[in-house]
């Protein structure tokens, strides 16, 4: 895989999707109900005091990716092990947004069609994509960013104008104080969306050496997590957080209300649309990680992975025999321990190494 072979506009469009992926599939911060919105800016935040961790980690070996950085900082053997957890996790990672992909599916389209062949379907076409390489990946992320942007600006819009915005939900603020939304926060709204831009210590190498790659991820980082925010908090203007923490799907059935004389009156197509092509854009960034560290390892090139990693997603995407079990193992476990391990613990002790090495 050559370096320097995409540009940051890129790289930051492609962050950008990462970020909103399957976010907009569920009410973040639901602990803090009214004050949801607080606790997404919160673990906004928190993400972003990451994210400089990983640009400073970048910054000082702009050659090596995440792989080729706990190689050399870690040592062959336990560099080596800690690469295989990463794929594991990117790997994971993939299967859980596969599972919601087809249980989605089932639940909005196509509910006579088995789950096997939804996501056989899927993940055919998303490592067919990966199998591309990530060039084409992240050219495919600038073609379909203007439409996503557009259908999101679109639904936000349909909102007030059909008056289905209740601002008296917005308030009391802050009614139990700010601890509700810290808990809220962190580590759940920390560890996904914001926490898994992780991922991106693979590809910053790739871009073009720029100057302005630091302020543009963190200006693209910080547009983003507002738009989430945004988008969240719509959620609670429309149906009320009692509401909202309750259902399995508050956005897309915030969607479903929205009735314009005889223009719009299918605009869950529309965000449907939009949810499968963020997951689809997720699936692949994971995937294309996933085979590019098994890459680092073996030095198989990364297409020889493509099929048996596919495969092993695939099979790992059933391992919750339902999809409620599928969602309380990625509260509870994934969210709260897997995940800042990978996020927080050992991107900390790599910038710890590379300091006492250099």
């Amino acid at each position: 895989m050559g370096k320097h072979t995409i540009r940051v506009s890129e790289l930051v469009i492609c962050l950008s999707l990462f970020e909103i992926g399957s976010t907009t599939l569920f009410f973040m911060g639901s602990e803090a109900k009214q004050d949801a919105w607080l606790a997404m800016l919160i673990g906004a935040f928190a993400g972003l005091i990451l994210l400089i961790l990983q640009l400073s980690i970048y910054s000082q070996e702009p050659n090596l990716d995440l792989f080729q950085l706990f190689r050399r900082y870690t040592g062959k053997y336990v560099g080596s092990i800690l690469n295989f957890l990463f794929v594991g996790y990117f790997a994971y990672e993939t299967s859980r947004n596969l599972r919601d992909l087809g249980e989605i599916t089932l639940l909005t389209l196509l509910n006579r069609t088995p789950l096997w062949v939804v996501s056989l379907i899927t993940i055919l076409v998303v490592a067919n994509t990966v199998r591309y390489g990530y060039k084409v990946f992240f050219l495919m992320c600038v073609i379909l960013f203007p439409g996503m942007v557009v259908g999101y600006i679109i639904i936000s819009i349909l909102f007030p104008a059909t008056g289905l915005l209740h601002l008296e939900f917005f308030y009391p603020i802050l009614e139990n104080g700010w601890m509700p939304a810290f808990k809220a926060a962190i580590p759940e709204i920390v560890s996904f969306p914001f926490g898994q831009v992780v991922l991106f210590l693979v590809f910053y190498p790739h871009a073009r050496r720029a100057k302005n790659l630091r302020k543009a991820v963190i200006t693209v980082y910080i547009l983003t997590a507002l738009g989430l925010t945004f988008l969240n908090q719509l959620i609670v203007l429309v149906m009320g957080h009692k509401l909202a923490a309750f259902s399995t799907l508050p956005l897309l059935e915030s969607v479903q209300l929205i009735r314009l004389t005889e223009v719009f009156e299918r605009t869950d197509a529309l965000f449907i649309l939009l949810f499968f092509l963020g997951l689809g854009i997720k699936m692949a960034a994971f995937f294309t990680g996933a085979v590019i560290g098994l890459e680092r390892i073996t030095g198989i090139p990364f297409k020889k992975w493509v099929f048996p990693m596919a495969v092993v997603i695939y099979g790992v995407s059933f391992l919750s025999p339902n999809y409620t079990q599928h969602i309380i193992i990625g509260r509870d476990i994934t969210l709260n321990m897997s995940s800042p391990f990978f996020q927080v613990v050992l991107p900390i002790i790599l910038f710890i190494m590379m300091k006492i090495k250099k």
